[in-house]
């Protein structure tokens, strides 16, 4: 839990909610162009279905790798006096200042998927996310089950740097090193671009022939990736595993391109994100972490329950 500090900002934050321009929400993420944030809206509109008094919108920039443009927004929402905002941050250290502006104008900020640098974490109310490191190791868990604990496993990262990638890739790699004598090629970085993804995965099919494994860290990375793989012919000849759930992923588990996917709770970071500023307004008392969860999606579980409420 939060210092008293942290109760005192809230009951402040729920005195001055009323005064905010409309009770906007305002729900920023990396990027709009990605399926994985569009399942945040969602879950974020669901959540704005029971409310009432305040008003959603939903913004990001165009590509992931476009901080400038996150930080604008972020700026542009302090500037028109929002009641609250729900942030997925691109950069750890970028986002920081503006958040921080944000808190000292009064405005409770929910930070959502990446964590800020610890320098800013008095600057913000809570952080939902998915425990990126526990994650990263359990997709290493499943390629040592399906791999073995020889031969070479390449890394398709993302953004370098950003928080979730630090937890996600970093403890794969760690859980790899520690328990395996795999060798691992790379990270190699997207982007977040799916087209440069599929190119720079070619690339490595090709150099590393004898590859047994390949894991490709979020929803564009592991969408290329796979693209490569089928292209390539070499599907079902190494272990292929994705994080994330959109339908193209989906059909790659199907047609055993991907053995597995890691699926967060997409919908519950934008659902609960949003109704964690609601209850921060009302003056309420917040968990410092909220664990958004992930689900270990394959051919035998893709169509029960559990996989179809975070698949999108």
């Amino acid at each position: 839990m939060k210092s008293l500090k942290y109760l005192i900002a809230a009951s402040a934050f729920a005195l001055t909610a009323g005064m905010a321009h409309a009770g906007e929400i305002a729900v920023i993420v990396k990027t709009t162009n990605s399926n994985f944030w569009q399942n945040v809206n969602k879950g974020a509109q669901a959540a704005m279905a029971n409310q009432s008094g305040h008003t959603m919108s939903f913004d990001g920039p165009a590509a992931e790798s476009d901080i400038a443009a996150e930080v604008n927004l972020v700026e542009n929402a302090i500037n028109r006096g929002v009641a609250g905002i729900v942030l997925a941050p691109s950069d750890p250290e970028a986002l920081g200042p503006v958040v921080t502006r944000a808190y000292q104008s009064g405005i409770p900020v929910v930070i959502i998927d990446s964590a800020l640098s610890d320098q800013y974490k008095d600057s913000y109310q809570a952080f939902l996310s998915t425990d990126n490191c526990a994650a990263g190791e359990q997709v290493a868990k499943r390629m040592i089950e399906e791999a073995g604990t020889e031969g070479k496993v390449a890394v398709m990262s993302y953004v370098a740097g950003v928080g979730s990638e630090i937890g996600r890739v970093g403890c794969f790699q760690d859980y790899i090193d520690a328990n395996s004598d795999i060798e691992i090629v790379g990270p190699y970085y997207s982007e977040s671009q799916m087209a440069k993804a599929l190119n720079q995965t070619t690339d490595i099919l090709a150099a590393n022939p004898d590859l047994v494994g390949i894991f490709g860290a979020n929803e564009p990375t592991a969408v290329g990736m796979g693209r490569a793989i089928v292209q390539a012919g070499k599907a079902g000849d190494l272990v292929a595993l994705g994080f994330d759930g959109n339908a193209d992923l989906q059909e790659f588990v199907r047609d055993g391109v991907l053995e597995a996917i890691a699926v967060q709770g997409s919908f519950a970071m934008g659902e609960k994100g949003v109704n964690t500023v609601i209850d921060l307004l009302n003056g309420q008392k917040v968990e410092d972490f909220i664990n958004t969860g992930v689900v270990m999606v394959d051919k035998e579980n893709i169509d029960s329950d559990e996989a179809q409420n975070v698949l999108y």
